[in-house]
């Protein structure tokens, strides 16, 4: 009988790709993928330690599937990555009933620790990323075998893929659990992550998204030759029947001339860089150990502009970080509302055990407070982003179509290849379009016309012709415009000279 099974995955891109090479592992060994948990003979949840609501929300999982176990001794239950990492002793205490605790690094471990538990081996712990205990060369074996095996069923879409540029993270910002959980950071070989996209370019992905905790750092020196991010994109880029490349995520001392040079050079590289500033305050930025200032990112920030002025920026944010007062709050809102970000993530500080924050800073911003900057800074980001999307209204951009919109997938429409439907796409610089067409143009690329523009998208009709997409730096709009990379903020010392120190 097919064994069936179900994975739930909370967290960023990163795990997003573990799950999909743990559902392939599976697959090659005959397991299906199962319609609910309910209907399954092992249950996965792939964790997320970044934020303690990540960490309820598998809780509350584990809560829901006991009675499935009660009533299905034989289901095998597993919790995998970072939170297994984190807390692998802590989830068999306050819920014993689940049967493997497997950490990021062990995950090709998966298949083998199923069988063990199916004959009655006993509940399995399986985590050893500790940056003690583990060298470089293990990790980089723990993942190195395991990223070829690949499942299209569980992409984004059948044509979008991540391919892990390295894994690890060595940046130790105060706030932040990942160096300690995915440990320290190791890079694939070069012509290892060339290889695996021609793969995927052969099963039909026409994107790549390039994933590290810290994308641009990385480098890779074999016989004398280092190979750094901005070489990688060049060979990837020359990769026939590839149409796009992304990478996620940057660190702003990091973003070198020469990587804001290849974005804009190579041809299939999107003007799109993720590069978080985490706040606007020197002070905090100084408390979370983000190791630049304010000053520095609007340095880093001014060469992308002048490079590739219509680049789409996005960043993360952190509100109520330890300490945080009201004037160094506004720093970060004066940012957001200078910098124009295309849009950003905020978040409210969460403390997480094991941080240097956690050990050394009290998280002393009452919640109440956490929830009204949040909401503030949020309202900012919606003004600037809908300002920056007013930009396109009038332009002929090129996009990449990805499937149904949202409000046609709530509403499971169903129209055929042939029949007409609201669909979604992105543009080269990252930004949403929505527009209505026969779904036969999923996984194209495709001309749109730009009619309106609200905070989050875009909207838009098929263009006429066949036409190429005009580049938004060749275009005239019509009003007032001011030079993006003419960039200036206010210092923000004399806010913060009477303040705590600022938070990352």
């Amino acid at each position: 009988m097919t064994k069936r099974l179900w994975i739930e995955t909370v967290g960023c891109q990163m795990n997003v790709l573990d799950s999909e090479l743990v559902v392939a592992a599976l697959r090659r060994q005959g397991w299906e993928m199962a319609p609910a948990a309910d209907a399954a003979d092992a249950v996965f949840y792939n964790t997320c330690s970044v934020r303690q609501h990540a960490e309820d929300k598998i809780y509350s999982a584990l809560g829901r599937i006991r009675s499935v176990k009660a009533k299905r001794p034989d289901v095998v239950v597993g919790v995998l990555g970072c939170m297994a990492q984190k807390d692998q002793e802590l989830i068999r205490k306050r819920a014993p009933w689940v049967d493997l605790v497997v950490g990021p690094g062990q995950l090709h471990q998966v298949p083998s620790l199923v069988d063990d538990v199916l004959v009655g081996g006993g509940p399995r712990i399986e985590v050893s990323l500790d940056r003690k205990a583990g060298s470089r060369d293990a990790i980089a074996r723990s993942f190195e075998s395991y990223d070829p095996d690949r499942d299209a069923a569980m992409r984004p879409t059948p044509f979008q893929a991540f391919i892990r540029t390295q894994t690890g993270c060595d940046k130790f910002c105060a706030f932040c659990v990942v160096p300690h959980v995915r440990g320290p950071e190791q890079a694939r070989p070069p012509e290892t992550i060339v290889a695996e996209a021609r793969k995927l370019v052969e099963e039909g992905c026409r994107e790549i998204t390039l994933i590290g905790q810290t994308v641009n750092s990385y480098k890779w020196s074999d016989g004398g030759r280092t190979t750094r991010l901005a070489d990688l994109l060049a060979l990837l880029d020359a990769i026939a029947g590839l149409d796009r490349i992304k990478f996620v995520t940057n660190y702003p001392r990091d973003m070198t001339d020469d990587l804001i040079a290849a974005v804009r050079d190579l041809p299939k590289v999107c003007h799109y860089l993720h590069v978080p500033a985490q706040h606007g305050s020197d002070d905090v930025l100084g408390r979370m150990k983000r190791g630049y200032t304010i000053g520095e990112y609007m340095e880093m920030y001014g060469r992308i502009r002048v490079a590739i002025p219509h680049a789409a920026v996005t960043s993360d944010f952190i509100v109520g970080f330890c300490g945080e007062t009201d004037a160094e709050f506004q720093t970060t809102l004066d940012l957001v509302k200078t910098v124009g970000f295309k849009n950003s993530f905020i978040f409210k500080y969460s403390p997480r055990p094991g941080t240097k924050a956690f050990d050394r800073l009290p998280d002393d911003v009452p919640e109440e407070v956490k929830k009204e900057r949040n909401r503030l800074l949020l309202d900012a980001q919606e003004e600037a982003s809908l300002a920056g999307n007013r930009r396109f209204v009038g332009t002929r951009e090129q996009v990449l179509v990805e499937g149904l919109s949202a409000l046609d997938e709530k509403r499971a429409v169903d129209p055929g290849p042939d029949g007409v439907a609201q669909l979604t796409g992105r543009t080269m610089c990252d930004r949403i379009v929505v527009f209505d067409a026969p779904t036969r143009l999923v996984g194209r690329l495709v001309d749109i016309d730009i009619l309106a523009a609200g905070a989050w998208s875009l909207s838009g009709v098929v263009a006429d012709g066949l036409a190429d997409a005009v580049p938004l730096d060749a275009l005239t709009y019509s009003g007032e415009a001011t030079p993006l990379y003419d960039i200036s903020l206010p210092n923000p010392k004399p806010q913060a000279a009477t303040s705590e120190p600022p938070r990352s």
